[in-house]
């Protein structure tokens, strides 16, 4: 599971000119489900984002959390983050879960984000999005379920053997 984390003083998703998700201050993640995630890796992705110190404390340093601001996440569903683009200029998605099990484990990500106390929103998954944000920093980190704890950078990690 891959997450882009993006802090944010305000985001927003629309899908066909509505409104279907917003925060104010916290983060927009954009999540990608990759073929063998388990809600085990949801579970860890979860408590790590929601225990990341990158927002600024009284000093101006980064020393606190979403929780510890009492900030918000809207969560985008978002396959592209799989793409294995290292063949040609078309790049291919076959790292991504198959729809159903990604869209079960976006859910699943975004209830175990809510057990941390984090308020979530969502994006839709499958719909053709309009993602806006604020970036404030900008501060943007990626993450990977499958190196948390392992000191192994995330683009180490995914090879699509075609």
């Amino acid at each position: 599971m891959i997450a882009v984390f993006q802090r944010v003083t305000s985001a927003s998703v629309a899908v066909d000119g509505e409104l279907v998700g917003q925060c104010g201050a916290g983060c927009l993640i954009l999540l990608g489900v990759a073929r063998g995630d388990t809600e085990l890796d949801a579970d860890r992705l979860a408590a790590k984002l929601a225990k990341l110190r990158v927002f600024a404390d009284n000093n101006g340093k980064m020393n606190r959390s979403v929780t510890d601001i009492g900030g918000c996440a809207l969560v985008v569903p978002n396959f592209t983050l799989l793409a294995d683009y290292t063949h040609g200029n078309r790049p291919d998605y076959l790292g991504a879960a198959p729809p159903d099990e990604a869209n079960a484990l976006y859910e699943y990500f975004c209830r175990a984000l809510e057990e941390q106390s984090v308020p979530v929103s969502r994006g839709i998954f499958g719909a053709d999005m309009r993602v806006s944000l604020v970036n404030d920093g900008p501060v943007t980190l990626v993450l990977d379920s499958r190196s948390l704890g392992t000191g192994i950078h995330p683009a180490n990690i995914y090879q699509v053997n075609n």
